[in-house]
């Protein structure tokens, strides 16, 4: 598969993920706000974590959407999904009964599944950064050697 497929495949599932989650977050706040609030981690930060979390998940898609913004995106994509693996592994220290804020039909995997799932969502940010920045390598390229032509037709 080219790199720009694979890139693109990545960021839409990094986009309906976070459209999904942070609209799923937003639809039922009372209940995500409680759940954060039951959390031994978060507790004491749960109101702004409630209130900043989805419109957060919102800005990475923006950033996911604008090509020229991608690379960031992809970035914020695996600081999120590595900070959340965290509080899973985290919450799993404390219990393994706590319940789920992630929203939707995510909220119904187990701890196990969520380690998993963040797991292959975090490998898939670093495999697109690394296309992502393979590709841009290669266009800059290919801009300096079609300038240096350009300059060298203009020389003679």
């Amino acid at each position: 598969m080219k790199k720009p497929v694979v890139i693109e495949i990545i960021t839409v599932l990094y986009i309906i993920l976070f459209l999904y989650t942070g609209i799923a977050k937003l639809m039922d706040y009372r209940i995500f706000k409680e759940q954060l609030e039951m959390s031994p981690v978060l507790s004491p930060i749960a109101k702004p974590v409630s209130l900043l979390l989805p419109w957060a998940e919102f800005i990475v898609v923006l950033l996911l959407v604008i090509p020229r913004w991608r690379l960031k995106g992809l970035y914020t994509s695996l600081i999120l999904m590595t900070l959340f693996l965290g509080y899973i592994i985290a919450i799993l220290s404390f219990s393994d009964q706590l319940p789920c804020s992630c929203g939707g039909i995510i909220q119904a995997m187990s701890w196990k599944q969520h380690v998993m799932f963040n797991s292959l969502f975090i490998g898939l940010a670093i495999w697109a950064i690394v296309l992502e920045k393979k590709l841009n390598l290669e266009k800059s390229k290919s801009f300096n050697l079609i300038m240096n032509s350009e300059w060298a037709i203009r020389s003679k």
